[in-house]
């Protein structure tokens, strides 16, 4: 599978949209990690969210994003919900393919 995806739901206007990204820093979604993608979520007015299994989260707290204890190579499912959904997605996505580096 590639390191990121994206598709629409069933109908982006309601439901959002979801991408698929994977955790590639070895040490995976450490604490550093975590708190840069809860800083850049932040940024958009989206409602965003991880999930990982039947476990979701708030993509905009770094204690929540924690709670889910990603693993190098654990695959996520990133969704956000509102007028900068994409581009939040977009940008997250982006973050982890460069695996939180600048």
């Amino acid at each position: 599978m590639s390191d990121t995806s994206s598709f629409p739901e069933s109908d982006a206007s309601t439901d959002g949209y979801v991408r698929i990204v994977c955790v590639l820093n070895e040490q995976g979604l450490h604490a550093r990690p975590a708190a840069r993608l809860a800083q850049e979520a932040q940024k958009f007015s989206a409602d965003i969210s991880i999930k990982q299994g039947s476990q979701q989260v708030d993509a905009k707290s770094i204690l929540d994003i924690l709670t889910l204890a990603a693993r190098h190579g654990t695959n996520l499912e990133l969704r956000a919900k509102g007028d900068d959904a994409r581009e939040a997605l977009d940008c997250l996505a982006d973050m982890f393919k460069k695996r939180f580096q600048q």
